[in-house]
């Protein structure tokens, strides 16, 4: 069984990730957009990443995927009474990932969380670096969530610009998914085109990784298709080169040097 891996975000990227986890299990790897990320009374809030964990740990609400089933809300009600910000409601259950994403690479905590939910799939954020998703709008550039929860969607968008993808590093858990020697296929999950799936595309080196990988997929498909006994192709077996099974410097390169 070969490796899958996928770029995905929200909630209907997460659900066709679910699906792909539950036939490849430690198979499968998804790569998860974190341009949407944010500080929020002083905890890291990563929705994709917990939309992400709790679909694959079968633990999501089914009509609020971004929150684990039976979620309530004692701390945001009383930050609220308390005169605190209202906009972002903080489960009580949700806070338990915010409070332990301190002082360790976003990659090593995504894996710890998907040991101790019982996920075999590797849930990898695209880089350990901030990158955050800005929607140009007449009044200005403005983060995802202040668009969706503050202007209420309602101001015209003129463009997309992602700040820190150009700096941003592919980290080594990408890059050993993306370059596994058994890679099968790489999956674009149903997921916004704009601020899920391209501040992916955006990180420093991604595109030409998975130009490159895809290239490599097709001609380990084509070899297994020609060996296929029923198949009138010649079996002699395709293979990548050199170059192109190796580590990109671009992609893997300290982002100080690019």
């Amino acid at each position: 069984m070969g490796t899958v891996v996928a770029l995905a975000g929200q909630i209907g990227g997460a659900k066709l990730a679910h699906g792909l986890a539950r036939l490849r299990g430690k198979h499968f790897a998804v790569i998860v957009n974190t341009g949407d990320d944010s500080e929020v009374l002083g905890f890291s809030i990563s929705p994709d990443i917990d939309i992400m964990l709790y679909t694959l740990a079968g633990i999501a609400n089914p009509s609020r995927g971004w929150e684990p089933v039976d979620e309530t809300f004692g701390f945001y009600e009383m930050v609220k009474r308390l005169g605190g910000p209202q906009r972002t409601p903080l489960g009580d259950r949700g806070l338990a990932a915010q409070a332990l994403r301190e002082d360790r690479r976003p990659t090593e905590i995504a894996l710890d969380f998907c040991n101790a939910l019982d996920i075999e799939a590797r849930v990898l954020p695209m880089s350990d670096d901030p990158v955050r998703t800005q929607l140009i709008t007449e009044a200005g550039a403005v983060s995802y969530s202040e668009y969706f929860e503050d202007l209420g969607c309602e101001r015209a968008v003129s463009g997309f610009f992602y700040a820190g993808a150009d700096t941003a590093r592919i980290s080594d858990e990408v890059m050993e998914a993306l370059y596994a020697p058994d890679l099968e296929a790489i999956v674009i999950c149903p997921s916004n085109p704009y601020h899920t799936i391209r501040p992916i595309l955006e990180v420093n080196g991604m595109r030409e990784l998975l130009k490159s990988r895809t290239f490599c997929t097709n001609l380990a498909t084509r070899s297994r298709r020609a060996a296929w006994p029923w198949s009138t192709t010649s079996s002699s077996t395709a293979s990548c080169s050199t170059a192109r099974t190796k580590r990109s410097p671009r992609a893997c390169a300290p982002a100080a040097s690019r």
